[in-house]
């Protein structure tokens, strides 16, 4: 999704839009942008899509409200009174993964800016309290972001159903083949395909420090590969084939 010249190394994130633990973690997202040697790939697992999606209700607010005042305590990220008294008390509105990923998507394909929306998403969700499984709201937030309105529309129709759940399923075989548990779970892998879970819990509210340290690794990893030529024939690993809970550990499947 973001990629900067000559990488050494991919960082792949793998998240959901309505994960509370992957907001938390949108600050390290944002550290890790930009870094040279490093290909930033995001992965949508759609959470709450499909059978999961679900409506908002006094017990999921109950529920989420613990999560989301000790996700603030950790990691710093804000949570406006439009979603703790406004979205979190509309019981008319749906939590759908499936839209802002499809939203996503279509951000990529316009713009190369499917990172900058899943921040736009989040802070939709978590500080404004807005819909964001609304495509009218998605084609908002896109506007804001200063993306042509008719290629991200057409782009939305496109890639919503099949092309986001064939996105969901792929998202989904790179947690297996990371051997993660649920979401945000970042995997830092190298030019031979060998991937390595990182500790999300480690370095949150510590993006500066994160960033230090994935420099780190990306040096190391250059100074490998100039040291060592790759053996000839060597593909890339492909991933393999494989209701929602949240706690100081990310979202589980």
């Amino acid at each position: 999704m973001e990629t900067t010249s000559a990488a050494a190394l991919t960082l792949h994130y793998l998240y959901d839009p309505l994960c509370g633990w992957c907001y938390a973690a949108a600050p390290l997202v944002r550290a890790a942008r930009g870094l040279p040697g490093l290909q930033l790939q995001a992965h949508g697992g759609g959470m709450l899509a499909g059978a999961n999606r679900r409506p908002v209700t006094p017990a999921w607010r109950e529920y989420v409200l613990p999560h989301d005042r000790r996700i603030a305590e950790l990691s710093g990220q804000p949570f406006g009174e439009a979603y703790f008294e406004g979205l979190l008390r509309d019981t008319g509105a749906v939590l759908d993964s499936a839209p802002p990923l499809t939203a996503v998507l279509a951000a990529d394909a316009v713009a190369g800016r499917g990172l900058d929306m899943i921040e736009r998403v989040q802070r939709a969700h978590y500080v404004e309290g807005r819909r964001i499984a609304d495509p009218a709201v998605l084609r908002a937030l896109a506007e804001e972001l200063g993306l042509p309105a008719v290629a991200f529309a057409e782009a939305l129709q496109r890639l919503a159903g099949a092309a986001t759940q064939a996105h969901i399923g792929d998202s989904r075989r790179w947690l297996a083949r990371a051997q993660g548990s649920g979401f945000p779970t970042f995997a830092i892998q190298d030019t031979g395909g060998a991937l390595e879970v990182l500790d999300t819990g480690h370095w949150l509210g510590r993006p500066a420090a994160w960033r230090v340290h994935l420099q780190g690794r990306i040096e190391r990893a250059q100074a490998r590969a100039s040291s060592a030529p790759s053996p000839p024939g060597r593909a890339p690993v492909s991933p393999a084939s494989t209701a929602a809970a949240c706690d100081e550990r990310g979202c589980a499947l």
